[in-house]
């Protein structure tokens, strides 16, 4: 087996100057370079199965190593150590020394001069420090403390193993500070000085010469500073006497596991995945927070020493296995953490008559560079251009006290106005004003019937042309909304707006009957129109041809049933008068013009009623023929247009809390890829975009990235009612740059320059991250790609953040690549399972598709169950392929029980059941039969229809009376079409029951009535002392040597480590013997007593006869069935901690594909199902090397009598 890719929690980071950042994944290290964009130039695998848990560069005094063309640096983690050399350019690593293996923990190593060279001082765990030669590998000095307690954490300071200094963190909360090189090789070093205060173990320890500051992270989720002096200098003394603590910083939410001094600095990442930024000089502040890992906190923190004028780099490492960096800049701050949210609030002084009611901005990323339109409650229009507030135009009475506004942005004429604004403003009386922004008296009068305008939309229209028109929508009474094409044009006496009326839009009747949202859609099968209302329902318009005229069978023009061409005005702000729209007489002739209106309205043809709740629909756009639409109901709908009409394809949850979405925004990317779409005159290909969701949890302004499951920005605003506008940067919508301006109090509120964003400012992300917390299923779901090269493996996997991930994973280079992040459980997901369908372009027997339609299950805890259909899409070259989920059905067992009014006056007497293992039973055209294990003892049996998406309960059985852990199917066709389905589940009490289901699953798909009563199994098969966890099956059927019936051989590993196998003979019957046609019986049973050193968690058959196997020891086992035992074919250290899920796959020729989960994954590929174990194996490019490798073991068996062979799996430091 060799290791393909691997993605684990980031454990160590270091900056090489100002030019590399080194970090440590596992056992791999890899190079980043920092020149430009950054990004990876050299990996390699260097430690073994030890986790990197330190990097080290040599120091180079005087110049800083910066003419150096080559670097030295040591890597260390868990009992080894290793001297690595990176080339000129950072594009190539190379081993230095051997592979050394100490007989203790290794937690820090310092760099030392001698006479002889340069030499590594190693502080290990039991309070003892070794002296290295890194290239000989070669043990120079051994020293201990008279204190030998165990140590969380050390550091060692001093340019010489004379002068040498270390401090450690003890078990007993403080620190302990003694001279290593200052005593006799048979002597004992006494503690120096101790520094009592916390009242946890200490993570982290760091230390600034300049001020002789030392600071300490700690349990009790507190940093402290102490003034200790010079420590590691020439002499004997050990820094000041009596050191004091200076400061205790109180931030987190959590364990603090990092800490990193600056002059006058203090940086602190902890468990709670926030990395806070202290103001020595401002008290000991938090002056800004960096965010950006999922659950389960930072596990590495580095900060590069700057200069340059250009701030110092901050990166954190994430147990999602993500990386990021920013650039903090030395006299700027950001705006989160502390009263940094309020100091990054620019009033803009609005004055004018009035107070502020509406505000709109047009621009590109800041009001500082573009421009702020404010209406107020005299009916006056104010704009915010160039520091200054100026009045555009001024309303008569009947937009007083009430009004509403909007602008639209088009393209300018020339290179000095690149864009041009259009505004509209609607009344309490039905009128509208339109005019542009840099020329106000060039106005346009508009009528919306005679009564309240409830809201102005405008809507862009088609790609085509100068983009300098737009429609004007505007909801009058009785849902009516009326509508313009509305043009500008450039004339010789100046700008000229044109407004042609168009047929009324006539929403569903309903309380709040208004619109809120709309977009067109130019499709090439006709004109569409999307909206949303206040009530929260989705309607589909179809436009009619040219205004209502249709086109006969031979091509002529028909207006018989739309309106006429001759009854249609066009209105032009040059010749319109206001006394025509709002005169004397005047209100009479629209109420007329309204009932005409009316009856000549376009109908729905589609109606969603209700989507969003009843708080309505804030935002609908469009791209590639997918729509997305937000409400406040806190849900982002993927929707489409298919034959009857809008079809919802998968709902995409907020964070919680978050109950109020206001728009979708796409990233940019996707967005130039749709321009570049339009522009080849193509139709979209139906990829649905990655998009943030914008809107409102609590009184913050939020921009929340569903995928990163992080914010890219927030602010605080007081909460969405209010009047507030958002403009995103161009480009810089993923890192959460842009302006929100907003009406508080009377004041009109703009936010700082997000060039600094809250927390993402000038950040960078290197790798995306993974599941945060344990992953605890994984699902393969196909291959992507024709060539190897370019193949990406798509897999499903389920955590304990309750999140469902899909991702790809290039097996040549190790990339990986999240495709889309579903977060719909409202527990952890505990089983996975797919089921492959034929839509034309797949063939089940290739390995190698362009397209793959599947439906994935997903069961977990709150006994809940979601059913998608995946549309995953390759694109034929080595980018990653895209994903399309729509979701089918969901079901829960408590359904009936949330919807009860009065349920927290009653007391629910069924415990919260878990679903723990989900299997396919039967697989039909119609449905899918599921049978899942419950955590309540009952083994039940679903079906799933995507015709009718929904799940039904069959039935349940109660025959374990204990937890079901483990479940699984077989399938046998045999002769004269005998159909034998076969079910096997696992419980807490190590016995396996067999269920025939040949009467319920059936090729013709149809139910037989005696599914309907609960059947009871046909054998019963002690397997184990302890529970269940996994259980594998094979068949071998007729023509195999067992006469008229076949051989199943079932496999099963526990919570013992125990691997046991059953060869269970099937017969057919001529006759029905109890309700079966077929007789089990147990042919012959063995096991292997300790296949795994801890429990067996997964298992699964690669091919007939190879099994594969995982558990929390950390080792991948093949094993090789036969009828007269098992034994071991290969065995493998995998770097994923607490292994908890596993899958297995056949690939091209002889080669298998295995997956391992928990903390982390790893793809491992098997290439010689021969092999005999860990020897030693290629390496492919990324460095990973598949065998054992040699190394030197450095230590006294005198000092420490464990002496361990096989190295202590990877298990964090800082884990709970």
């Amino acid at each position: 087996m060799e290791r393909a890719a691997l993605v684990a929690p980031i454990t160590a980071l270091e900056f090489l100057r100002e030019e590399y950042l080194l970090t440590g994944e596992g056992p791999i290290l890899t190079v980043y370079s920092l020149h430009s964009q950054p990004r990876a130039c050299a990996s390699r695998s260097v430690l073994h199965n030890y986790r990197i848990h330190g990097i080290r560069p040599q120091p180079h005094p005087g110049d800083g190593g910066s003419t150096a063309t080559e670097e030295d640096l040591v890597v260390f983690g868990g009992k080894a150590v290793r001297l690595l050399r990176l080339s000129a350019k950072g594009q190539r690593l190379e081993p230095a020394g051997p592979l050394m293996e100490l007989q203790d923990w290794a937690l820090d190593i310092h760099w030392v001069s001698g006479k002889e060279g340069t030499f590594l001082v190693v502080a290990l765990a039991h309070n003892a420090a070794l002296l290295l030669d890194p290239l000989k590998g070669r043990l120079l000095a051994l020293r201990s403390c008279e204190e030998g307690c165990l140590l969380y954490s050390a550091l060692i300071l001093g340019e010489t193993w004379e002068d040498a200094v270390l401090v450690g963190g003890t078990v007993f909360n403080q620190l302990v500070l003694w001279k290593p090189g200052g005593t006799q090789p048979d002597e004992k070093a006494q503690v120096e000085r101790r520094l009592p205060g916390h009242s946890g173990v200490i993570f982290s320890l760091c230390y600034l010469r300049a001020t002789g500051w030392l600071a300490s992270a700690s349990d009790d989720r507190s940093v402290r500073v102490w003034s200790v002096g010079d420590l590691g200098g020439p002499g004997e003394e050990c820094g000041d006497l009596s050191p004091v603590c200076l400061r205790v910083l109180y931030g987190h939410q959590a364990r603090v596991f990092f800490v990193k001094l600056s002059p006058g600095r203090v940086y602190s990442a902890g468990e709670d995945g926030a990395c806070l930024l202290w103001d020595w000089e401002r008290g000991g502040r938090v002056t800004r927070t960096l965010k950006g890992h999922r659950a389960g906190g930072v596990r590495a923190l580095a900060v590069s020493e700057g200069g340059g004028g250009l701030g110092r780099w901050v990166a954190t490492g994430g147990a999602d296995g993500g990386i990021r960096m920013w650039r903090v800049e030395e006299e700027k701050w950001g705006a989160e953490g502390g009263t940094g949210e309020t100091e990054s609030l620019v009033d803009l002084g609005f004055q004018g008559r009035g107070l502020p009611k509406g505000v709109c901005m047009v621009g590109d990323g800041h009001w500082s560079q573009g421009r702020v339109v404010v209406t107020t409650d005299q009916g006056e229009v104010y704009l915010y251009e160039e520091g200054r507030w100026r009045l555009l135009w001024e309303g008569g009475p009947e937009f007083q006290s009430y009004c509403v506004m909007e602008v639209l942005r088009v393209r300018g004429w020339g290179y000095t106005v690149s864009w041009e604004g259009i505004c509209a403003v609607g009344s309490l009386g039905g009128v509208l004003q339109v005019f542009p922004l840099s020329q106000p008296g060039a106005g346009l009068l508009l009528r919306a019937g005679s009564g309240k305008v409830h809201s102005v939309l405008w809507a862009q229209g088609p790609a085509e042309g100068q983009r300098r028109s737009g429609y004007l929508l505007a909801s009058g009474a009785q849902g009516l909304v009326h509508r313009w094409k509305v043009q500008v044009e450039m004339r010789v006496s100046g700008l000229v707006i044109r407004a042609e009326p168009l047929d009324p839009l006539l929403l569903t009747p309903c309380a709040k009957c208004w619109l809120t949202t709309a977009v067109y859609l130019d499709w090439p099968q006709g004109a569409l129109w999307v909206c949303g209302d206040r009530r929260g329902s989705l309607l589909l318009f179809e436009e009619r041809q040219q205004h209502g005229e249709k086109k006969s069978a031979d091509g002529k023009e028909d207006s018989s049933d739309g309106v006429s061409r001759e009854n249609l005005k066009m209105f032009e702000s040059s010749n319109e008068s206001k006394e025509g729209i709002i005169g004397e007489g005047c209100e009479d002739k629209w109420r007329e013009s309204e009932a005409s209106s009316a009856e000549s309205a376009i109908q729905a043809v589609s109606s969603l009623f209700g989507l969003h709740g009843k708080q309505g629909v804030t935002w609908v756009c469009e791209h590639q023929k997918l729509l997305y639409s937000a409400g406040r109901d806190g849900c982002v709908r993927v929707l489409q247009v298919g034959p009857k009409g809008l079809e919802v394809l998968r709902v995409q949850r907020a964070c919680k809390g978050m109950e109020w979405l206001e728009r979708v925004l796409l990233e940019p990317q996707d967005l130039e890829d749709d321009q570049n779409i339009h522009e080849l005159g193509g139709t979209g290909s139906g990829k649905e975009a990655r998009f943030v969701m914008l809107g409102f949890h609590s009184v913050l302004f939020v921009l929340w990235d569903p995928v990163r499951q992080e914010r890219l920005l927030s602010v605080s605003c007081g909460g969405g009612h209010r009047s507030w506008s958002y403009c995103p940067h161009e480009g810089g919508l993923s890192k959460g740059q842009g302006a929100l301006v907003f009406i508080k109090q009377g004041a009109v509120l703009a936010s700082q320059p997000t060039v600094e964003a809250p927390s993402r400012a000038g950040s960078w992300c290197l790798r995306e991250g993974f599941h945060g917390r344990g992953v605890g299923c994984v699902c393969h779901l196909g291959a992507v790609g024709e060539a190897a090269e370019d193949r990406w493996e798509v897999l499903a996997t389920g955590g304990e953040d309750t999140s469902l991930t899909l991702l790809a994973v290039q097996s040549q280079t190790g990339a990986v690549k999240v495709l889309s992040v579903i977060t719909d459980h409202i527990s952890n997901i505990r089983a996975l399972t797919a089921v492959q369908r034929l839509d034309g372009k797949t063939d089940r027997g290739q390995i190698a598709m362009l397209s793959h339609s599947v439906l994935l299950i997903s069961a977990g805890g709150r006994a809940q169950m979601h059913c998608y259909r995946l549309l995953i899409q390759g694109n034929g070259s080595l980018d990653p392929p895209s994903c399309q989920v729509i979701q089918v059905a969901s079901h829960r067992l408590d359904d009936q029980w949330e919807r009860k009014r009065n349920r927290h006056r009653m007391v629910k007497m069924d415990p919260e059941t878990r679903y723990m293992s989900v299997a396919v039973v039967d697989d039909t055209s119609e449905s899918v039969l599921l049978a899942l294990a419950c955590s309540d003892g009952a083994v039940r049996l679903f079906s799933v229809s995507e015709g009718r998406q929904c799940f039904e309960l069959l039935w349940e059985s109660f025959h374990h009376q204990r937890c079901v852990l483990s479940i699984a199917t077989c399938c046998l066709e045999g002769e004269q079409d005998n159909r034998s389905v076969f079910l096997f589940s696992a419980a807490t009490d190590g016995a396996i029951a067999v269920w025939d289901m040949s009467t319920i699953a059936n090729p013709e798909g149809k139910l037989y009535p005696a599914a309907r009563a609960t059947p009871t199994p046909c054998l019963i098969v002690p397997a184990h002392q302890s529970g269940v966890n996994a259980l594998a099956v094979s068949v071998e059927g007729l023509g195999a040597g067992h006469g008229n019936g076949a051989r199943i051989t079932l496999v099963s590993g526990g919570d013992d480590g125990q691997l046991s196998v059953a060869l269970i003979g099937m017969q057919y019957q001529e006759e029905v013997v109890e309700g079966r046609r077929v007789r089990l019986q147990v042919q012959s049973q063995f096991s292997l007593a300790s296949a795994h050193a801890a429990p067996l968690t997964a298992l699964k058959i690669l091919s007939p006869g190879l099994l594969a196997s995982t558990s929390p020891d950390q080792r991948v086992c093949l094993w090789s069935l036969a009828s007269t035992g098992v034994t071991q074919q290969a065995s493998l250290f995998s770097h994923v901690a607490d292994a908890a899920g596993l899958d297995a796959w056949k690939g091209d020729a002889d080669q298998g594909w295995v997956v391992v989960c928990g903390q982390g994954l790893q793809l491992l590929k098997v290439t010689d199902r021969d092999d005999g174990g860990n020897q030693q194996g290629p390496t492919n490019k990324n460095g990973h090397v598949g065998g054992r490798e040699a190394c030197v073991s450095v230590g006294s068996p005198v000092l420490f009598r464990r002496n361990e062979q096989n190295p202590v799996p990877s298990k964090s430091l800082y884990s709970a």
